[in-house]
């Protein structure tokens, strides 16, 4: 016995595709961008020193004195030398009184006449040295404050979107070949 056979052929499709490509384009613009920095605000206090130098003692020590202490000085000189100077009279009047009429009267009228006459010798010295400490010096430091007040940057920044621009592809398709089937039985 035999048996039916089956035969099979097939087709395949054939397609011709056209494809269109894609168009793409990506620009991405630069972010604007606006920087100020204000000036930061500086503000410095000061006091000023202070140096004291008091040399009037080591002017007094050598003799340099102002016009009002000399004058002082001079007035109270003045006053003592006229005081012993009028004790000094008093004591020649009762020494010239108490001789009067005898015979030593004369000689002691002409012993004060001879102490009061001529130049009395001065002692000179120059000083040019002032004493130790008489220079006084007094110092005061000044003072200096700085504040700085810092000042923000002042940033602007504008993000600016892409640019996008996209065309799709194409694609179409024509149809070659139909895809086909036969079958036969061979008995």
């Amino acid at each position: 016995m035999r048996l039916p056979q089956i035969q099979i052929r097939t087709m395949d499709a054939k397609i011709d595709l056209h494809i269109g490509k894609p168009q793409q384009y990506i620009e991405q613009p630069k972010a604007t961008q606006d920087i100020e920095q204000p000036a930061a605000i500086l503000d410095i206090n000061t006091t000023r020193s202070v140096l004291k130098i008091d040399s009037s003692q080591a002017r007094r020590d050598i003799g340099m004195i102002g016009p009002l202490e000399s004058s002082a000085n001079y007035a109270e000189k003045g006053k003592q030398k006229a005081i012993k100077g009028m004790a000094r009279r008093a004591q020649e009047g009762r020494q010239i009184m108490e001789n009067a009429g005898k015979d030593q009267g004369r000689a002691i009228v002409q012993n004060i006449a001879k102490q009061n006459h001529g130049p009395h010798r001065v002692q000179f010295n120059v000083k040019f040295v002032p004493s130790v400490g008489s220079v006084k010096i007094n110092y005061t430091p000044g003072t200096t404050d700085i504040n700085i007040q810092r000042r923000e940057p002042v940033i602007d920044a504008k993000v600016n979107k892409p640019i996008h621009e996209y065309t799709p592809g194409k694609v179409t398709g024509t149809m070659i070949q139909r895809p086909d089937v036969d079958i036969d039985v061979i008995i």
